[in-house]
């Protein structure tokens, strides 16, 4: 694993999050948005916040929707044991984890190997 790659994975998914998070509440859409759209709201949020991780970190399109994926099951499912926050934060680390295992050196002789 790229610890440097989790690092910044980790802050870019975040911070794109934080972002969303804060347009979301400034806009006077009231709790029964949360309540009645949330479901599909934070999915929605989730999966655009990792696509612009993926440009920004220069990481293939389909590597962080799968680390997405497997990311926000590990957070619902910490989440309804315990809190929407706590499980934020384990879809975040288990995003940057998925994405820290992401080795452009491999990928390149992959796509060599096979042209």
């Amino acid at each position: 694993m790229d610890k440097g790659l989790f690092l910044r994975a980790l802050i870019a998914q975040a911070l794109a999050v934080g972002i969303v998070f804060g347009v979301l509440v400034a806009l006077p859409l009231g709790d029964d948005f949360f309540e009645d759209y949330g479901w599909v709201t934070g999915p929605v949020a989730w999966i655009a916040c990792s696509l612009v991780t993926a440009r920004v970190l220069s990481i293939p399109a389909g590597l962080v929707l799968f680390a997405a994926l497997a990311g926000g099951v590990a957070g619902a499912l910490v989440a309804l044991v315990t809190s929407h926050t706590i499980g934020l934060m384990i879809s975040l680390l288990v995003f940057a984890a998925s994405c820290g295992g992401y080795d452009p050196e491999r990928d390149e002789h992959d796509a060599r190997a096979t042209a």
